[in-house]
Parts: structure tokens; sequence; C-alpha cells
């Protein structure tokens, strides 16, 4: 079998264009370089070099050969140095689910950081809903999650730090025929409309669904901008997070109403698993902050 050492030999032969030279250079006699070359070419069953007077060239099929061997000896310089960086902490990717509450707009920013911090780690960012976001950390398809929320529904080795309570709103759209009534909304009320809900991202987990009536119609979708808009557009009404909506409440194109089984807040948090200790999530912890930080740039409406 061919060994880095013998790849590397005919690489420096190639460069140097003599057996001779290359013997000078490795401290050997010419005639031991010339033998090593010969077995190389034996065990191949290849003529690589055509021997001249004082000096060697490449074949053609020498000259492939040299091609792929150097190709070939750096990618085993690139897997020590990453077995090395590896047995220190190093991962080559950091994947990060974002629940879909926490602001799609601050995740440009969060790329950019950390990309101008680390040039040899890739970010995974995945978004995730309700129960979906546990599961991405329990089945490890994700190192981190921004944005859970509720209560950890599984054990394992995570950590969490707050990110405050997320407060929840009923709304309609301004023309919607709720939305001339004063009283607080009844269930019997609320339950001739559609209600526009979010698909949970889990697959193996019980969905959660805290935010429709039984036997009340559902429109499932995919993340919150989606059920902003189906909401404004009178196709349904339904619970959104306050920070997502309240920009649209003020607009008027959205209506918030009282009902009589109002959502209780939820609590938001920063999860991560412990387990992974690289560099990029310890950055990644000090970036994202304390509670007060978190909630400022990934909840709160108002902060740019």
């Amino acid at each position: 079998m061919l060994s880095e050492q013998a790849l590397e030999l005919i690489d420096l032969v190639a460069q140097l264009g003599s057996f001779t030279a290359a013997a000078n250079h490795l401290n050997k006699v010419p005639s031991a370089v010339s033998y090593a070359v010969k077995q190389i070419e034996d065990e191949i069953n290849v003529i690589l070099f055509e021997r001249h007077h004082r000096s060697v060239t490449l074949t053609l099929a020498g000259t492939h050969f040299v091609e792929e061997a150097r190709r070939v000896l750096k990618a085993m310089e690139a897997l020590k140095q990453d077995t090395i960086k590896i047995a220190h902490g190093w991962q080559p990717t950091l994947s990060i689910a974002l629940d879909s509450v926490v602001r799609a707009d601050r995740v440009a920013y969060l790329i950019r950081d950390f990309y101008a911090h680390f040039a040899d780690v890739e970010l995974v960012i995945r978004k995730e809903n309700y129960n979906g976001v546990w599961e991405a950390l329990s089945n490890g398809r994700c190192d981190v999650a921004l944005g859970a929320t509720a209560s950890i529904p599984v054990g394992g080795p995570f950590f969490a730090k707050s990110m405050g309570k997320l407060h929840w709103c009923f709304v309609v759209a301004a023309d919607h025929p709720l939305a001339a009534i004063d009283v607080p909304l009844s269930d019997e009320a609320l339950l001739p409309y559609p209600a526009v809900c979010l698909t949970d991202t889990s697959w193996q987990f019980v969905a959660r669904e805290f935010s429709v009536l039984p036997q009340q119609r559902r429109i499932q979708v995919p993340d919150w901008v989606q059920a902003v808009n189906l909401v404004r557009a009178g196709l349904g009404i339904g619970w959104l997070p306050r920070h997502l909506a309240q920009g649209f409440i003020k607009s008027g194109s959205l209506i918030e109403k009282q009902v009589a089984h109002p959502l209780p807040d939820s609590d938001c948090a920063l999860v991560w698993n412990s387990r992974c200790q690289s560099p990029a999530m310890q950055w990644l912890l000090q970036y994202l902050g304390d509670e007060q930080q978190l909630r400022h740039y990934w909840i709160d409406e108002h902060s740019a």
C-alpha cells in the first residue's frame, strides 16, 4: 500500500527533476532514492519517470499521479489538523435550532459575526416549532436551541438560560365579524371561525397545540409570518406572540380581543447541550448574553 512517505518522495523528485537532487535534500545517496521510486513504480505497475542521463521527467501517467498525490497529501494533512482540533474541543459545525417565536431579522447579524470570528466552523440554522425544538436537541439534530418554549419535556445533559416570558394576544382582522364585539369572546363565539395555528415540527414527540378549541377547524401554517398574513386577511383567528403582533395591532390591521379563557404566558429559553464544549459553542453563549440581552435582541419588537 502506498504510504504518505512514498507520495512525498514522488512529489519531491518531480519538483527537483532528479534523483540526485532529491537525495541531497533528504541526506541520502541517489541510489537509495532511485531504488525507492522503482519500488513504488513496481507496486502500481506503472512507469512514473522517464530516466535521462542527469535528470528525470514525469511520464503522462506520472503527471496524473503527482497531481492526485498532492491532493491526497493535502487531505491527509487536513485530516491530521482536524483530528488535533477535535481533541482540543473543536467541531466542524455548530447547529442552532430557532423556534419561530424569535426575530428572524437577527439571524443575519448572528451569522455575520460568527463567520467573522470562526474561519473553520460552519453554522447550521434550522427552524423548528414547539416540541420540534426539544426533539432536535434530544436527537442531536442541533447543539443549541434559541427561543424554546414551555418546560423541558426531555431528560439529558441540557442547560438553559431564561429569555423571560412569552406573552400571547388573541387577534382578528380589522374587518372580521368578531372585531366589533366589545365583551370578552366566549368559546362559542370563536368556534365558527378557523383557528390559525403553527404546525409542531416534531416527528417523535407528542405534538403540542394549545390554541385551538375542541372541534374548531384549523389552518396549520409553518411559521408566524404566515399566521399573521392569514389573520390579517380575515381567513382565520388566533393567538400570536405579542412581540410579533404588536406592530400590526398598532397599525390597526389586527385587532386584539379579550377572550373568556386567555392563554397564560409561556416560559422562553436558550437551551444547549452541556456536552458540547467547543470554542464555537462557548463563543455563541457569550455572544448571546444574559436574559436581558437575549430578550432585547430576539424577542422585543422595538429593538434593532
